[in-house]
């Protein structure tokens, strides 16, 4: 029998998990298929998860990693303390059914970051605030390094404007994180808005968009030496993890 695995989110305009996902599959010859379920609401999950009764596990993009937890039966640690889930296994008993949740975002970008890290390297501003952005948090303090949140609207003490970045906080931040989508394809041309003109050799630039490959805010890093990289292996390190948990 067909294994059956997906994505849950809306819109699902472009579907990285899918690609990878029918890739793999294709690649080491399993029975397997990997869907696009595109739903309007987080209140049509029971009714999808009765629909595909051989569905076994599914990640969660935006707008429901947070949504969703009202319906899990188990949460890891790790994803509760973050209050996101990007990955659920369902586990079924005859007509039914728990949902436990889990969040391999933080795995993805922490492997992905690690290899590129210098000593220098000890304080993050974290673009966005949105579900990503919990997860690049947690990662970077299970590496030991301290984060600054950025918005454009702070809602609390624990978040600074974009308009407050100056010479002086970007010497002090070497790293910097985009977790917002900004600069995604089509729209290339977008980028943060930051003082790109403080950012010197010793910073490292992570985007976590992969589409395009180089982005603008990228491109601001290469330009003055910084270190840079894109989201595409953490997408690759957080499917595998998933993949690791659908199948324990």
């Amino acid at each position: 029998m067909k294994r059956t695995f997906g994505l849950i989110g809306y819109p699902l305009t472009h579907s990285f998990s899918r690609k990878f996902f029918t890739e793999k599959f294709a690649n080491e010859h399993l029975d397997a298929e990997y869907l696009n379920f595109e739903i309007p609401s987080i209140t049509d999950l029971p009714g999808l998860i009765v629909a595909n009764p051989d569905l076994e596990g599914f990640n969660i993009t935006i707008p429901y990693k947070e949504q969703i937890i009202p319906y899990l039966d188990e949460i890891s640690d790790a994803a509760k303390e973050i209050k996101a889930v990007n990955t659920v296994k369902i586990v079924r008993n005859g007509t039914s059914y728990s949902l436990h949740g889990f969040n391999t975002d933080i795995h993805g970008f922490q492997e992905s970051i690690r290899p590129i890290l210098q000593k220098q390297h000890k304080k993050a501003l974290v673009l966005g605030t949105g579900g990503a952005s919990k997860a690049i948090v947690k990662a970077l303090k299970n590496l030991g390094i301290e984060t600054q949140l950025v918005s454009r609207s702070p809602k609390s003490t624990s978040e600074i404007s974009y308009t407050s970045l100056d010479k002086e906080i970007l010497s002090r931040y070497d790293i910097i994180v985009n977790t917002s989508p900004i600069g995604t394809y089509p729209k290339v041309e977008e980028k943060p808005e930051i003082p790109y003109s403080y950012i010197t050799s010793d910073h490292l630039l992570f985007d976590l968009v992969y589409n395009p490959e180089v982005t603008a805010f990228l491109m601001q890093g290469i330009d003055r030496g910084s270190t840079t990289k894109n989201g595409l292996e953490m997408l690759h390190l957080q499917a595998l993890a998933a993949w690791d948990i659908w199948n324990k």
